[in-house]
């Protein structure tokens, strides 16, 4: 299946990879604003689904300087994570470099390539 997110193999279940991924973000003093579990809503309306995590995280201070440069680039922010189970367990993520060209990023440009690279911190991290 062709998306566009980069992702990564987790060796642990979908549930211990969003806890631990929330686990770090916390010990990094990034804000969490919430925990979507797709699954146990599909659960709740009598439907099955594979494990299905979006954690929703990231700093006001660091993202408002990207919404004043370009107001529509809010609809990717905060950052989020997706934790899902197919055969294996995923962590995946849009990377934020993609914003760059999407929205036409200049003045702050750096400010979503040091996103994209915490991004692929936390997701290598958290799988290890």
């Amino acid at each position: 299946m062709k998306h566009p997110l980069v992702a990564i193999k987790s060796p642990f279940a979908a549930n211990e990879t969003a806890d631990r991924l929330e686990k770090l973000l916390t010990s990094r003093g990034i804000r969490i604003f919430a925990r979507i579990d797709h699954a146990a809503a599909a659960r709740d309306s009598g439907l099955e689904l594979n494990d299905e995590i979006v954690v929703i995280f990231g700093d006001p201070k660091v993202g408002t300087a990207l919404m004043k440069e370009c107001p529509p680039l809010a609809i990717e922010l905060p950052l989020k994570m997706l934790i899902w189970q197919d055969k294996d367990t995923f962590i995946g993520f849009r990377d934020p470099k993609d914003f760059l060209e999407e929205y036409s990023i200049h003045e702050n440009a750096v400010v979503l390539e040091k996103m994209s690279a915490l991004m692929h911190a936390l997701a290598k991290e958290v799988t290890c």
